[in-house]
């Protein structure tokens, strides 16, 4: 496959001594850790390896195959032993992960913010490796604000102040995970799986014909999903007066994931008085990151003054 790196016996090896050689209080900037001992809800598969897909400087920008959940680990780097914290869900259809555009670059955002970030490598939907698949991208969403929030000390993290942040599918994800923290989708210990916060960008929130994704849909919930699934993962359904408040951010000519995503969490997020905050721009399209040119690339200051309205950042 042109542009692919399948994983090699070298990444299985370096998995085994992040799961049997590291401690919890000693992982350091940038490494790479393990969400589970055992990973729930997967089938055994031999020839299923992570892929990497490379831009034309051999550099790799996006992750196919997640068999191995993780968190990468950004750190904020000042004093403070209450920090903000935020997990990020890259985009990606649910086919790929966007890891560098909507993971690693977005981390070292949040850390001139004061935020430690966490970029989570999330499984993909998959029959060959998942018993279900619409469930495993949650449990993997759900047992990273779990592991960050358990080790909020260790990380010098405010447990109350670890919010969310997801791009496109992603941004599906973030908006699951705020809506369907408490589904009982893994056996876990009591630890809330709840984010503080959550920020959405350009984000797949619904799973109904002519305004969702179809890409998405089809990867997240097969061909000919039922009713109840497509109701189950429309988000915008499932919002209560305890989902996180909310930053979306979305651009009015996206041909990929209409807008009418964002404006209707917004809406449902305002009829149930959660505080939330909606930015649509001219400009964009799809998939812009932390912005290429146009009105758009005022988001992150946006995002910024947000923050510091809610008291997540400090001046």
């Amino acid at each position: 496959m042109k542009n692919v790196v399948t994983s090699s016996l070298k990444y299985k090896i370096w998995i085994m001594i992040l799961l049997f050689g590291s401690s919890t209080k000693t992982f350091s900037q940038n490494e790479e850790i393990p969400l589970w001992d055992e990973v729930p809800n997967s089938i055994k598969s031999d020839h299923y390896q992570e892929e990497f897909r490379l831009n034309d400087e051999g550099e790799a920008t996006g992750i196919r195959k997640v068999t191995n959940p993780r968190l990468k680990v950004f750190l904020a780097d000042n004093n403070k032993t209450n920090n903000t914290a935020v997990v990020i869900c890259p985009g990606g259809g649910y086919a790929v992960l966007s890891h560098d555009k909507e993971g690693d670059k977005i981390a070292k955002w949040l850390n001139t913010l004061g935020i430690s970030a966490f970029v989570l490598k999330y499984r993909l939907p998959s029959d060959e490796i998942m018993k279900d698949k619409s469930i495993g991208p949650l449990q993997d969403a759900q047992e990273a604000l779990r592991t960050v929030r358990r080790h909020a000390k260790d990380w010098h993290i405010n447990p109350n102040k670890i919010g969310i942040i997801g791009f496109s599918a992603g941004g599906h994800l973030a908006s699951t995970l705020s809506t369907h923290y408490a589904d009982k989708v893994y056996k876990h210990d009591k630890t809330s799986a709840q984010p503080d916060f959550s920020i959405l960008i350009y984000p797949v929130i619904s799973m109904k014909d002519g305004i969702t994704h179809q890409g998405s849909k089809k990867n997240l919930l097969g061909e000919s999903p039922s009713e109840e699934l497509v109701e189950k993962y429309s988000n915008e359904n499932h919002v209560n007066a305890n989902t996180a408040p909310t930053f979306l951010i979305h651009a009015s000519n996206d041909g990929a994931v209409p807008v009418e995503n964002s404006i209707n969490y917004y809406l449902a997020l305002k009829e149930n008085n959660v505080p939330a905050e909606l930015h649509i721009y001219e400009d964009g399209g799809h998939g812009f990151g932390l912005g290429t040119k146009g009105t758009h690339t005022n988001w992150p200051k946006a995002c910024e003054n947000w923050l510091l309205a809610n008291n997540y950042i400090m001046p």
